[in-house]
């Protein structure tokens, strides 16, 4: 469900005519739907009902401070993998007992600064990274929270570049040497062990995965039991996929039914770490046509949105639907046209879209490109000295600017020219 919706062939969020946010923001611009986000979140929490858990939102999918206070606001906590991304956090308001930190490379600042914050848990990726907690946590005389992400070795199948549950995958720790490493946290006086975690991969549209990699995790955990080694959370991490073209994910209800059976007989809350099953359909980005160019060989669209706004097409060959704001009224049906929609980069990988049929788009037309509320602006650059987009939420009939535009003078605020070039 979204609320991004046709009114007499103009394309609305909510109550507001987006042309109209186009008129006074400019473009390109990400635009959020306030009451899509709530409703998403609020259906994937409530799904798993009377089942004690946690709702950590992957904050690397869409990181804006606006969206993480509203999902603060709602009871969710944060999934984090880096420094930056706990600042923002708890600058959005986020308590830091509701935060987990995960990332397979925290540095030792990044590694001090979430113990000293107060995060209710790292996911610990490997033996090192565990070594060097213990060092941190003695200098500071704290104990820090611990989970160790396993890597249950579970075919996810989704794009190799985000399956992180594979035993060929950089993350995690081998589900086969975890009980050493366990036993090693036991016995260190500044380490606290709370859970187990796993995290399989990204935009999964089967449950079998999830239950299969949980069924693993699972018998590990009785395993540790065994071992005196009591278990009060598990991460389940996130993944569940949304829809860009045909894929049919499952509803967060049979997602969460699937694992509260898979859950039966554990005695620890659950920890979930959605992101694109939130955020993915409650964004979409705003371009403007600059160019059309028709020629015998291709036909391109050229908008004002690239690869640096929008990362997925060119680094997945990701599909989103590209739609017209404004629709050519007195027609009596959509004139369509296969085309290339491309941006201004001097890149032959700067395209949104390549040999699709689209609508039929002139000069100045402005450019709906769908479902891109995850992984767009968070993967943005400055790639060919390019301002990022502005952000922009919607609630009712308002819209707010979550984000300025950066502008000239912001792409280069922190750079320097030494003296001896002066």
């Amino acid at each position: 469900m979204h609320h991004f919706i046709y009114k007499d062939n103009q394309l609305f969020c909510e109550s507001v005519a987006i042309a109209d946010i186009a008129e006074a923001v400019g473009t390109p611009f990400y635009l959020y739907s306030h009451a899509t986000l709530t409703h998403h979140f609020n259906t994937f929490d409530k799904s798993f009902g009377e089942l004690p858990h946690l709702t950590c939102f992957a904050v690397k999918s869409c990181s804006n401070l606006a969206i993480l206070r509203l999902f603060s606001t709602l009871g969710g906590g944060a999934d984090i993998v880096s420094g930056g991304e706990l600042y923002r956090s708890m600058k959005a308001g986020i308590d830091p007992r509701r935060i987990i930190y995960s990332g397979v490379g925290k540095t030792e600042d990044e590694l001090r600064y979430g113990l000293v914050s107060g995060i209710l848990m790292f996911n610990i990726e490997s033996e090192q990274e565990l070594e060097k907690l213990q060092e941190i946590a003695r200098e500071q005389e704290m104990v820090a929270p611990v989970s160790f992400r396993i890597n249950p070795d579970v075919d996810p199948k989704t794009h190799a570049y985000i399956s992180t549950g594979l035993a060929k995958n950089k993350f995690g720790i081998p589900i086969d040497q975890a009980e050493k490493i366990y036993l090693r946290a036991k016995e260190m006086e500044h380490i606290r062990i709370l859970g187990v975690s796993c995290h399989i991969g990204s935009q999964l549209t089967d449950i079998s995965p999830f239950t299969e990699a949980l069924h693993k995790v699972k018998l590990f955990v009785n395993r540790l039991e065994t071992l005196g080694i009591s278990i009060d959370y598990l991460d389940l991490g996130g993944g569940l996929g949304v829809r860009y073209q045909d894929e049919k994910p499952p509803h967060p209800q049979e997602y969460a039914r699937a694992l509260s059976e898979e859950m039966e007989g554990l005695k620890c809350t659950l920890i979930l770490e959605p992101g694109r099953v939130i955020v993915g359909n409650a964004g979409i980005l705003v371009s403007q046509v600059i160019y059309t160019k028709r020629t015998q060989a291709k036909n391109f669209i050229i908008v004002d949105a690239a690869m640096n706004d929008l990362a997925r097409p060119s680094l997945y060959d990701a599909h989103h639907d590209i739609l017209p704001v404004i629709r050519k009224a007195g027609q009596a049906e959509e004139v369509l046209e296969t085309a290339d929609v491309v941006g201004p980069i001097c890149e032959t990988g700067d395209f949104l879209a390549k040999d699709r049929q689209v609508t039929v788009f002139e000069q100045g037309d402005l450019v709906a490109v769908m479902s891109s509320g995850a992984y767009g602006f968070t993967m943005s650059s400055n790639y060919n000295s390019r301002p990022r987009a502005a952000e922009v939420l919607v609630k009712d009939d308002q819209f707010f600017i979550i984000r300025n535009r950066e502008n000239y003078e912001t792409l280069i605020r922190d750079e320097n020219i030494p003296d001896f070039l002066e």
